[in-house]
């Protein structure tokens, strides 16, 4: 199974990447579900991989216009663990992998210059009591801030209608 393509879905969005670019669904790799994962006691995943250039983007994408966050960790924090794993998992993909396509992926990915974390979080836009927009944005940019510092000392917070100019993907 080809792990890079141009086009990914998550839930209810469509995330479209430039074509022939290194775009994955990482937490469906079969490394990190058959090698990773198991060995390491139950390590976690961001849902996208992205080269572009010097930079790897590491794409966490949460969509809670249909039902309510209900874990009862923080989201900075299980957002900080993620993207701690998917770097580690990364690092042993890109030695280990058995799957050609992951492994080059992988290596593509560690020697970027730059990792850029991304939490596209997707909240109801109108407030009501089942649905509240109880994620203030830029309060999550800064608890991850502070998290992650070391990976990536300015992680993005977006929707769809926020991308900045230097997140050369779309998402419908």
């Amino acid at each position: 199974m080809a792990v890079i393509q141009s086009v990914w879905t998550e839930g209810a969005l469509t995330f479209t990447f430039p074509n022939n670019s290194i775009a994955s669904k990482y937490d469906h790799w079969s490394h990190y579900r058959n090698q990773f994962q198991p060995t390491c006691g139950g390590s976690k995943a961001v849902d996208f991989v992205y080269a572009d250039g010097d930079v790897a983007w590491l794409i966490e994408v949460k969509d809670f216009r249909q039902h309510k966050r209900t874990k009862t960790i923080d989201l900075p924090d299980e957002i900080a663990i993620k993207v701690r794993d998917t770097v580690a998992g990364l690092v042993s993909a890109g030695l280990h992998a058995n799957d050609h396509d992951e492994k080059n992926c992988a290596k593509q990915l560690l020697r970027s210059g730059k990792i850029r974390i991304v939490c596209h979080i997707e909240q109801p836009l109108k407030h009501s009591r089942l649905f509240p927009r109880a994620i203030k944005p830029s309060d999550l940019a800064l608890k991850l801030r502070i998290l992650i510092k070391a990976i990536d000392p300015h992680p993005a917070v977006v929707d769809r209608h926020t991308l900045r100019a230097n997140m050369t993907w779309t998402v419908q």
